[in-house]
């Protein structure tokens, strides 16, 4: 389609305020409306509702091929295949053709634009599988793309940013994954985006009001990142490609990510701690690199700092006690260093050694690293109770706690699920400390669902004490 400089040099941000952008999020909400949870119009009494709704989502991305040329084949497709989801009779949409040609890891180029329109669900947010539409920019810059270059190499990882986006990303959700998409069959996936800036802004706000909870003293480089939007932006792109690619890779059990099998939540938890210490170990290494690039050592430095408080201040506390692997690797971190004695609450006050917190943190670690090599040689059920004890050796578990009690109080001889069945939801209960840390962090954490870099704010709050 032929395009004109001017349309070409039209910004991310100004998309947002196009009368085509208007128009397709308020069609797009409203077809919402007459949807159910499977993305379907079941109600021919709403089809006409939903076919002008149809129409005007169509005319405005007709209107974005304009602006966004290196999306044309995508968009184009995108358009038909609302147009024969409409003429299908509106039943469980089908998007395959243009899911296929969105191929946004193809050109990682920093400020990029491109306008996803899908029937989806979004992770933490919704499992309704309705239409929604989200403007993004591509955040890649120059030392994260020399990186990936390099012996970080990660095809499929594309860090984004919120541009505009309709209700359904209005959430905690931070990705944007293929496989959320209605299709006929499920494609072989390419890519996966991750919101850097929702990512950066939230760990600000809840960094800043930990700190002022706990009367941490944050080194300076640290307290960079409350201040810069854009610096820790940068600083999560560069964690995120390391723990990305870091779940491919290494001596992993067969399936670490545990596909449509039911396991105990702390195998979940082990892995997604095992790819944050991994990039903490590689910033560490990076950060002493003298052939590495001053943005990459800085920013090394920077991802150090954000997975520990990450991890402690805000993973460890956010959701629900029910199996929350999440919030039990964050309670791992912050046990296994206060035990180590480098992190320490006395009198009120939040300290940690830095001199000496870069060796127990990779320590950590290699323990989990360890577990995962011994793992090959054992049986399934062996790998679980080992990866048991080695939480329980850190984590009080619960007092009612079956596992607790060891192999012998267990179900060994019955199907692997008799096993599960006796996890408690919260296996691993919150310690007293983080217990009141809760009560004084819950409104702010609350309040950063739907944040982006563009709304985060940062306030103090008053003392955990």
């Amino acid at each position: 389609m032929p395009t004109t400089e001017m349309q070409r040099a039209v910004s991310t941000d100004e998309l947002k305020g196009l009368p085509a952008w208007h128009a397709l999020k308020a069609a797009v909400v409203d077809l919402q409306q007459v949807q159910v949870q499977d993305g379907s119009v079941p109600d021919p009494a709403d089809h006409s509702r939903a076919g002008a709704a149809i129409d005007t989502i169509a005319a405005s991305i007709e209107e974005f091929r304009k602006h966004l040329p290196h999306d044309d084949a995508y968009l184009e497709l995108l358009v038909k295949d609302f147009q024969q989801w409409r003429s299908a009779g509106l039943g469980i949409p089908d998007f395959l053709e243009s899911l296929l040609a969105f191929q946004p890891q193809q050109q990682r180029t920093n400020g990029l634009a491109h306008l996803v329109v899908f029937p989806m669900y979004t992770q933490n947010g919704s499992t309704n599988r309705y239409v929604e539409a989200v403007l993004i920019e591509v955040v890649w810059p120059d030392f994260v793309a020399d990186l990936e270059a390099g012996q970080y190499s990660n095809k499929l990882f594309v860090p984004i940013r919120f541009v505009d986006f309709t209700p359904g990303y209005d959430t905690n959700s931070a990705v944007l994954f293929p496989e959320s998409v209605a299709v006929r069959s499920t494609p072989t996936f390419t890519w996966g985006g991750i919101f850097a800036d929702r990512e950066a802004a939230r760990f600000r706000t809840v960094l800043k009001a930990a700190a002022d909870i706990t009367s941490l003293d944050l080194p300076a480089d640290a307290a960079q990142l409350v201040e810069d939007q854009d610096l820790t932006q940068k600083t999560f792109v560069m964690w995120d490609l390391i723990h990305d690619r870091t779940h491919m890779r290494g001596d992993l059990p067969f399936d670490p990510f545990m596909i449509k099998q039911r396991m105990p939540y702390f195998l979940y938890s082990l892995e997604e701690l095992r790819c944050d210490l991994t990039a903490f170990r590689e910033c560490v290494l990076i950060e002493k690199d003298e052939t590495a690039s001053e943005d990459a050592r800085r920013h090394a430095k920077l991802v150090q700092y954000a997975v520990i408080f990450d991890r402690i201040f805000r993973f460890a506390i956010t959701g629900d006690r029910m199996r929350n692997y999440d919030g039990l690797g964050g309670q791992l971190l912050f046990a296994w260093m206060h035990q180590h004695r480098v992190l320490h609450w006395t009198d009120g006050k939040l300290s940690i050694d830095w001199q000496q917190v870069t060796g127990v943190v990779v320590e950590l670690g290699i323990r989990i690293e360890e577990l995962y090599w011994r793992s090959i040689d054992r049986p399934k059920i062996a790998h679980w109770l080992a990866a048991y004890e080695l939480i329980s050796g850190t984590l009080t578990p619960h007092p009612s706690s079956v596992w607790a009690k060891g192999p012998e109080a267990l179900p060994l001889a019955g199907p692997l699920r008799a096993l599960t069945d006796q996890v408690l939801d919260d296996e691993f209960p919150l310690s007293m400390f983080y217990e009141a840390l809760e009560k004084k962090m819950r409104p702010v954490i609350e309040s950063t669902a739907g944040i982006t870099g563009g709304s985060s704010t940062v306030v103090g709050q008053e003392n955990v004490a």
